[in-house]
């Protein structure tokens, strides 16, 4: 079968197409064959070496991706041959708060990844794919659609009315303003681009405002609002201040990215605000589990950017690390 691997971290150049034997499922384990994939700024960082956590040498890249089981090892009785699924990113982490046993290991980091054509799951550790999606869809939603959920549901307890800020077009602001504006929230979504704006607009943002002309843009959303109550924050330092200025006394920001730089901020204009400040980290598979209900209820697709074959993966990171992508970017299996 064949598999990417990063033998040394420089970038997308570094990543190498290698061939090995097909693996195989021991006892409670199910053998995936994968049909799709997809790509997070984190992968970007790691092949970069800019990732700031352990990541084990030689490692098989990404944490996303859906396929259909090929086969089960001894003892296996949550899955079956055919059935299609998709993998957790923090395989440990299945249920209850995170502790640092559960999140010890993460795909494509610490743990080898998901982007070769077999891969070998623990049983507890893969959850079925909703019906309406296909499988290039499924393959967007084990990080950036469980990250956005974990912000939003479970800790930020989202309800009709909130008033929600989303940054940007990538794939967890996108994932929070379907999510957000399926819950009856009102969302408001920035971006530095005209055409995007516009396609955050179809997507069920109420307000839009242009980061780019509107270097002020926190004042902006807090004096059309009032002060949103929640913030999906994935610029890290360089936004973070902005987010503070738009959030609402005693309103909640969710610490998501590092998309951006800038200067650190001090803990007076959290003080002064009451502000919750919470950092998020994807989610457990209990997480994954809600969320794909709430999106065969809402009946949400994902927005998929583009779609690259498996053989030509490195296209797929050249087009994140463009920033011109709006949604997640795909690889599909060839």
């Amino acid at each position: 079968m064949r598999y990417y691997h990063l033998p040394e971290f420089g970038g997308v150049d570094a990543l190498r197409l290698g061939e090995r034997d097909e693996p195989r499922p021991g006892p409670r384990q199910v053998l995936v064959r994968m049909r799709a994939w997809s790509l997070n700024h984190r992968d970007l960082l790691i092949a970069r070496a800019a990732y700031g956590r352990d990541v084990r040498p030689g490692v098989v890249p990404l944490s996303d991706g859906a396929g259909e089981v090929a086969a089960t090892g001894d003892g296996v009785t949550r899955w079956r041959p055919g059935d299609r699924v998709a993998g957790t990113v923090i395989p440990r982490w299945t249920a209850g708060p995170p502790t640092a046993e559960k999140v010890a290991g993460m795909l494509g980091g610490s743990l080898d990844g998901v982007l070769a054509e077999y891969v070998v799951f623990d049983e507890e550790a893969l959850v079925a794919v909703p019906a309406h999606l296909s499988l290039l869809e499924a393959a967007t939603l084990p990080c950036a659609a469980v990250t956005a959920w974990h912000a939003l549901v479970e800790v930020g307890g989202l309800r009709p009315g909130q008033r929600l800020l989303t940054l940007g077009s990538g794939g967890v602001s996108l994932f929070a303003l379907q999510l957000a504006a399926a819950g009856g929230a009102h969302v408001t979504a920035t971006s530095g681009s005209a055409d995007k704006l516009d396609r955050l607009r179809g997507l069920g943002a109420a307000d839009v405002v242009d980061h780019a002309a509107d270097p002020g843009w926190g004042a902006t959303v807090h004096e059309r609002t009032g002060g949103v109550d929640h913030v999906i924050e994935v610029g890290g330092a360089g936004t973070l201040r902005q987010s503070i200025t738009a959030a609402r006394t005693g309103g909640r920001i969710s610490v998501i990215g590092v998309l951006s730089r800038g200067e650190g901020v001090g803990p007076v204009p959290l003080l002064r605000k009451a502000l919750t400040v919470q950092g998020v980290l994807v989610g457990s598979r209990e997480m994954f589990e809600e969320l794909n209900r709430a999106l065969e209820r809402h009946r949400i697709h994902p927005v998929v950017d583009s779609v690259f074959p498996f053989s030509d993966a490195a296209a797929a990171y050249r087009r994140l690390a463009s920033g011109r992508h709006v949604g997640k970017v795909v690889i599909g299996a060839d």
